[in-house]
């Protein structure tokens, strides 16, 4: 634990180091929700309906884009080798990275969530759904991914490799997340479909860092 609170330390100075990452992916985020009124037409009935599809598919889009670059810089620079070395298990180096996704990419797409469905004329009362199923989503979305760039770490077309191999495994996170937000607003509970995310988030916590540690290790070598 020593070793993934020194290394999730780094991780985040080196964020608020370069801040336009987090920046861009937040940007992103509110622009291309933004473009769905203008392509479906501003009627508040059809807006509220298709909201928690809207704003969980670009919270998914917004979280890859700073994936390529999670290993890539300390790949490249030689600090991974230095990490691995240090004797710092390589499954805390990537619980580590995953978990530094989530604060600096995560958190603010989730913070901006609640705006966003306003804008969206999704209903109040299923606000507070959208965003609980939005938070053990995004970590999830953090996990995947930290497993998804360690996979394709050194790897021709690792970009473009990457959101392939991602986006099917994060179909279930969709699924789960938009229908509990769907339930709130027939005015159904959206616990069912919370649990669920949240056994995955349970089974994907300890797993996700094992296979990204492992595929850390397959690099190095």
């Amino acid at each position: 634990m020593t070793a993934f609170w020194a290394i999730l330390a780094r991780e985040l100075r080196l964020s608020l180091r370069h801040g336009a990452d987090t920046l861009a992916a937040l940007l992103f985020f509110l622009v291309t929700a933004a473009l769905f009124p203008l392509a479906i037409g501003p009627a508040p009935e059809t807006l509220g309906r298709l909201a928690p599809g809207i704003i969980f598919v670009c919270a998914l889009l917004a979280a890859l884009l700073p994936l390529d670059r999670l290993f890539g810089a300390d790949w490249e620079d030689g600090s991974l080798d230095q990490l691995l070395l240090s004797g710092a298990p390589a499954a805390a180096i990537a619980g580590a990275k995953a978990a530094s996704h989530w604060l600096v990419t995560g958190l603010p797409l989730l913070l901006a969530a609640a705006p966003l469905a306003v804008m969206l004329r999704l209903p109040n009362e299923a606000i507070p759904a959208l965003l609980a199923g939005l938070l053990p989503a995004t970590m999830l979305l953090s996990l995947l991914g930290t497993a998804g760039a360690a996979i394709v770490l050194g790897a021709r077309r690792g970009g473009v490799l990457l959101p392939l191999l991602v986006l099917p495994l994060a179909m279930p996170v969709l699924i789960f997340g938009v229908a509990a937000a769907d339930a709130a607003v027939d005015g159904l509970t959206p616990r069912p479909h919370l649990l669920l995310l949240a056994a995955l988030l349970a089974a994907a916590a300890p797993l996700c860092p094992l296979a990204a540690g492992a595929a850390l290790r397959a690099a190095a070598e």
